[in-house]
């Protein structure tokens, strides 16, 4: 019986170790940088964004989200959105998915997008809605 306690105990504890995987950031890392545009909102809980910038090997870029909080934690929440890019003759679009939590007057951000290019990127970064801007660490999701 105590022998298969033991291996029971084993088990248990080296299963999340067994079954875990990585998030790997892959090589070719970039910073991206956003102007929010503009932000509005029709019912006092789903706030939608619209922001422009600059985001490495993308070029401009377009986005917009939409904040929602479905579990009605108040300081945290979900969020889904479109990008469309452009640099030079070279155009992507990109399902953004992710979910934010608030710090203080900052927004932390950590996001999977797909690319129509067929890159997952995997993201993470800061809002200000203060300042108006968006910054992503971004790199392909290997």
């Amino acid at each position: 019986m105590l022998r298969r306690f033991a291996l029971l105990t084993v088990a248990a504890l080296w299963m999340p170790v067994a079954v875990a995987q990585d998030l790997n950031y892959g090589e070719g890392e970039f910073v991206a940088n956003f102007d929010i545009d503009s932000a509005h909102t029709v019912d006092g809980t789903n706030y939608k964004i619209s922001a422009s910038g600059e985001a490495g090997p993308y070029g401009r870029v377009w986005l917009s989200y939409e904040f929602t909080d479905k579990l009605g934690l108040g300081d945290a929440g979900e969020f889904t959105g479109h990008a469309w890019t452009q640099n030079g003759e070279a155009f992507a679009t990109a399902t953004l998915q992710g979910v934010y939590r608030r710090k203080g007057t900052i927004f932390e951000m950590y996001s999977l997008d797909m690319v129509s290019n067929g890159v997952i990127n995997i993201v993470s970064g800061e809002a200000d809605f203060v300042a108006k801007t968006f910054t992503f660490k971004v790199s392909e999701l290997k």
